[in-house]
């Protein structure tokens, strides 16, 4: 029972893999028995195709079926132009109209990657008839009929079978990345004290940019779901907006404590320090659980009187003259902070209203209210 549970567990875990695993599946299963009860010339291209636009959810299959579909049309109209225009009575001829087909359609593809489909068909368009012993305008129409059955069927898989949402999605990815931003806040402003390496500072960072990027594309799939209806939801721009900006008063923060601040100053702001980093911190954490359960936004209160604590000690600090004859190094790094905690104030304001937004009331609140009869 205990081996049942964790791996149960597990799979609940990744029930986004596993939907896309079962989606695949059958979307592949599917192109094959459709292929096969058309009799299309080969039903291989059919299931690859299936395989192709089958992604991780609805908008991702959208973009995919579009740009393959796209790519394969014109490269089957281009590569049977070329065979039907030019035809070759030898091997060098064929080899003549292999490069002609490639080469322009390869520099396309290189400009716009979304229709590198083209080259592939106009390949197959242009070489299958030579060992199928058909003509070159046969082959064109197979080779879309065979692309459009897979493209259809994964599409409709992607609808029908266990379907994933991007905005659902964001949700995941967004609080996964508040939740890097909060650890690494936490260990930059421990650096006050002990300074810290750029190779480190890097190594901090790092991740927060690769999430950072694959956010970026769930919310240009999330985006397309809207725009063609098949989700809800509020718009993916202000909160996708508001976590680039805590990532950047990240990096500022990043560059201000390369170098510990001097032991004097570092003994006055150690208490306020302590407070913003852990305050802050766990607010980001408890941003990203409201995220993902779609609750409301944690409160922000403690935020504002850890922030105020430190700006009254910087303050006395000041007032006390412990910044004057530091080197230039020093003081700039140290008002380089206290600018980029004050961003990140602001910041934290906003997504304490982004999420707000997100939360599961807000979202379903304009559904139950244009359900009112008037």
């Amino acid at each position: 029972m205990t081996l049942a549970k964790e791996v149960f567990d597990r799979l609940r875990s990744r029930r986004t893999q596993l939907g896309l695993a079962i989606r695949v599946t059958v979307a592949a299963t599917a192109a094959y028995a459709i292929a096969t009860a058309l009799h299309l010339l080969l039903p291989l291209w059919a299931v690859l195709t299936s395989l192709i636009v089958t992604q991780m959810s609805v908008g991702r299959s959208l973009k995919a079926t579009r740009d393959y579909m796209l790519g394969t049309v014109g490269g089957a109209i281009y590569g049977g132009a070329i065979a039907v225009l030019l035809p070759y009575s030898s091997e060098a001829g064929l080899l003549g109209l292999l490069v002609l087909s490639v080469a322009p359609l390869a520099f396309i593809a290189a400009i716009n990657p979304s229709l590198s489909a083209a080259t592939v068909t106009a390949v197959i368009v242009l070489l299958v008839p030579t060992m199928h012993h058909s003509d070159p305008m046969t082959s064109a129409i197979d080779r879309v009929s065979e692309v459009a059955v897979g493209a259809i069927t994964g599409l409709i898989v992607s609808f029908l079978v266990l379907p994933s949402r991007a905005v659902r999605q964001i949700r995941a990815s967004a609080a996964l990345l508040l939740e890097l931003i909060a650890d690494a806040f936490a260990e930059l402003l421990a650096g006050l004290t002990r300074g810290r390496d750029n190779d480190a500072l890097h190594r901090i960072q790092d991740g927060i940019g690769t999430a950072m990027v694959g956010l970026n594309a769930t919310g240009a799939e999330a985006e397309r779901e809207r725009a063609a209806r098949l989700s809800s939801g509020p718009d993916t721009g202000p909160l996708l907006r508001t976590i680039l900006r805590l990532r950047h008063d990240v990096v500022m923060i990043g560059r201000a404590t390369v170098v510990p601040l001097p032991a004097e100053v570092q003994t006055r702001l150690a208490g306020p320090l302590a407070e913003v980093s852990t305050v802050i911190a766990r607010f980001l954490r408890s941003a990203a659980a409201a995220l993902r359960e779609g609750a409301g936004a944690p409160p922000i209160h403690p935020v504002h009187l850890a922030l105020q604590h430190y700006a009254e000690a910087v303050a006395a600090v000041r007032h006390d003259g412990l910044i004057r004859g530091q080197p230039a190094d020093t003081a700039e790094r140290f008002f380089a902070l206290g600018f980029s905690l004050e961003q990140m104030h602001q910041n934290l304001c906003d997504l304490d209203r982004v999420v707000g937004e997100w939360s599961e009331a807000a979202v379903d609140k304009p559904a139950r209210v244009a359900d009112q009869p008037r």
